[in-house]
């Protein structure tokens, strides 16, 4: 089995209690998802670029973010 790696950048903002992922780099806009705490990066055609989740100490061990990022077919 081969393993395929990618680079994420992760970055966290305590003051603004925000963390943002990125996938990849490419030009984009954010799209709300279903969770009001989570909004998805995606670009022109739909494809998931990362994602950003505000209130991010709100979600504690025992009560996690569940949410699922959705890409454009």
């Amino acid at each position: 089995m081969t393993a395929l790696a990618k680079k994420v950048k992760v970055w966290f903002h305590p003051e603004a209690d925000y963390l943002k992922v990125q996938f990849r780099e490419a030009p984009g806009f954010m799209r709300a998802t279903a969770h009001d705490a989570l909004m998805e990066r995606v670009d022109g055609q739909g494809h998931v670029l990362g994602f950003s989740v505000l209130g991010v100490s709100r979600f504690r061990k025992d009560h996690p973010l569940d949410a699922e990022l959705v890409a454009e077919e």
